[in-house]
């Protein structure tokens, strides 16, 4: 701190004893180095300046200091889990496409080797029906019992059934069951004319694929079926393993940063209270007082994420009324913000910290996406079991591809945004109330509608 009246120069590496410093001189104006950042206080002005540095270096040195890089490492989350999901995804794809192509020339090749066996089987019966008592039969008879596993039905010249093997009858009407399968078999192309010494007289052997062979050509199928399941219950896995991942990121940082914010704001009490006492009738310091009451309930909310809150029974209109007031008295007079809430009580289990930080995100939000001019509109409507809080502004609108991963943590459409809001939100609204958050509806330039649903 350098003093204009005096050569006068200190170092802190507190900020409140650089505050206290500026506070005890007596000169008219003054400059606080802190850092890369500078700050100028005039005379009076100093008292209102505090209210001002309580946000600019407080929150910065506690953030800085610890290196919290949280986009760095949720954009490697995001990053590692894509890569790791469309691995799987290739991997199942190439093994089962693989697989395919592989039983396919089986099959095909199974196929050729039975209508070759078929052919001599064919044989073996035109052999066998035009053979006198000097033929040898051996071979023959050997031929024809040796199968045992293609389906083969015998037709003679007038189309009625003169032999059937290996065939699996369903029903009482054989005859009928067996010319059935024959004229699918001869639709198929599965058929050997088989040429009697007679003139005219002839038979027709129809056969199918085997047993085997149909079992052989459902089984990649069965194979790529098995690949999937595999694949969803990896991405399962993968899933649960990031959602842990985070789970432990966001308790530690939770609690580091509510450890952080208790001493810097266990020190502002007092100085407030210091200065509430020196300059009694100042109308500035109750305000001050009022924003380090804000960054205790921050901190609350920040040590409240780090464990499990316990949800009880809130009004749900006056816990939005006190996010309304809020954010009203802190923006623009161009923004206009309405709470539409029926007049009889809703009564909610919550954690009223936490779900009032949600809507508070959501109404920061919508003033960023409006550039600090338009209206929003939260409208809560109820059912027997469960409740509806809407939050609608007309700001830019967003493209239903990212409807979904507005609430992945790292993504943001800020310059300088982490990408943390949406995603804590979701985590307050899904895992400690066990609702759901998500866009109800958005149209470019006219504006977003979010919805939020409680159970009673």
């Amino acid at each position: 701190m350098q003093c204009s009246s005096s050569p006068l120069s200190c170092y802190a590496h507190d900020v409140t004893k650089i505050l206290s410093a500026s506070l005890e001189c007596n000169c008219h104006s003054f400059l606080i180095i802190y850092g890369n950042h500078s700050h100028k206080f005039m005379g009076r002005n100093k008292y209102r300046d505090y209210h001002t540095i309580l946000g600019n270096i407080s929150l910065r040195n506690i953030l800085t200091s610890n290196n919290l890089h949280i986009h760095n490492i949720d954009m490697e989350w995001i990053n590692r889990t894509r890569v790791i999901k469309v691995a799987l995804i290739v991997v199942a794809i190439l093994l089962g496409v693989a697989s395919l192509i592989f039983s396919n020339y089986l099959v095909r090749d199974l196929e050729r080797e039975e209508a070759t066996r078929m052919e001599v089987w064919t044989e073996a019966m035109r052999t066998f029906n035009n053979a006198d008592e000097n033929t040898d039969l051996n071979l023959v008879l050997t031929v024809i019992k040796g199968n045992n596993t293609i389906p083969v039905i015998v037709l003679d010249d007038k189309g009625g059934i003169d032999n059937y093997s290996n065939m699996r009858i369903h029903g009482a009407d054989t005859l009928g069951y067996l010319m059935r399968q024959a004229a699918s078999m001869r639709e198929a192309g599965n058929i050997i004319r088989m040429d009697m010494n007679e003139p005219g007289r002839y038979y027709d052997v129809c056969y199918d694929d085997s047993l085997m062979l149909k079992r052989l050509a459902a089984y990649p199928y069965v194979q790529f079926g098995v690949f999937i399941i595999f694949l969803l219950v990896a991405l399962f896995a993968l899933l649960s393993m990031k959602r842990s991942e985070q789970n432990r990121v966001w308790v530690g940082l939770s609690k580091e940063t509510a450890h952080q914010l208790g001493t810097p704001i266990s020190s502002l009490m007092a100085w407030t209270e210091m200065l509430q006492s020196t300059y009694p009738e100042d109308e500035l310091i109750p305000e001050m007082g009022k924003d380090v009451k804000r960054l205790e309930v921050i901190a609350e909310r920040f040590s409240k994420i780090g464990s499990l809150p316990e949800t009880t029974p809130e009004n749900l209109g006056e816990a939005l009324h006190r996010v309304v007031d809020y954010i009203d008295r802190r923006s623009s007079d161009r923004v206009t913000i309405r709470c539409v809430v029926p007049e009889r009580p809703i009564i909610v289990r919550m954690c009223s910290p936490l779900f009032e930080w949600v809507i508070e995100n959501l109404c920061k939000n919508a003033i960023d996406a409006m550039d600090g001019e338009g209206s929003i509109t939260l409208h809560v409507a109820s059912t027997d079991e469960r409740v509806y809080i809407d939050v609608t502004d007309t700001g830019k609108g967003i493209q239903k591809n990212h409807f979904n991963s507005i609430f992945s943590p790292g993504f943001t459409t800020k310059k300088r945004g982490w990408g943390l809001g949406l995603s804590l939100a979701r985590r307050i609204i899904e895992s400690y109330h066990k609702g759901r958050i998500y866009v109800k509806h958005s149209e470019l330039n006219k504006g977003t509608t979010f919805r939020i649903e409680l159970r009673k």
